[in-house]
């Protein structure tokens, strides 16, 4: 009997070491399968389009930029050229010199090139003289520099004038070389929009 009983006991512990290393199958789960939509492709290639569409964009804002610089460095450089031309006058004189009106020759091709611009003509003497002795002569400075534009094709209501008589030198001193760079009529510049 006791080895009936050991065979039972043995057999009980095979069967639970087999039972308790026998592998569960895990429970069967209906998976959801995730389905690509049908538009898969369709999306794909919307979306390549609307980034082909946005580099479009972008580069075209580029190039609208690059253009827009080049016009502005183009504007600028015209301004800064009028602006730093000066007319210079003989001694108690306001007719225009042959080089005045070489210089005034390239000043009215930037107008007419660039017909937002509107300009300002300075007119300034030398120290010698009467305070309305020098009005008078710088005014008439800046109306014959604006008459020879006028007559060059460049509209009179674009170009106004003012004198500034010897109120602002462009070089300080007593010497004709002063005298001689404050005889002059200048440029301001405006751009009407």
């Amino acid at each position: 009997m006791m080895k009936k009983m050991q065979l039972v006991l043995v057999t009980a512990l095979v069967t639970v070491a087999l039972l308790a290393c026998a592998k569960k199958d895990e429970p069967v789960v209906n998976p959801t399968v995730k389905e690509a939509p049908a538009t898969t492709k369709n999306m794909s290639s919307a979306d390549s389009a609307a980034a082909a569409a946005e580099r479009e964009r972008l580069e075209s804002e580029r190039l609208a930029a690059e253009r827009l610089e080049a016009e502005r460095a183009k504007v600028e450089a015209m301004i800064n050229k009028i602006m730093s031309d000066e007319v210079y006058f003989d001694f108690d004189r306001s007719e225009l010199t042959a080089s005045a009106k070489e210089l005034l020759t390239q000043v009215g091709d930037i107008l007419l090139k660039e017909p937002r611009f509107t300009i300002t003509v300075a007119g300034h003497t030398d120290a010698r003289g009467t305070e309305d002795y020098n009005m008078t002569l710088g005014s008439k400075r800046s109306e014959k520099v604006k008459a020879f534009l006028v007559a060059y094709g460049v509209s009179s209501n674009r170009m106004e004038t003012v004198s500034y008589g010897k109120e602002n030198p462009k070089v300080e001193g007593q010497s004709e070389e002063a005298f001689a760079q404050n005889r002059r009529a200048n440029f301001k510049v405006n751009i009407k929009k």
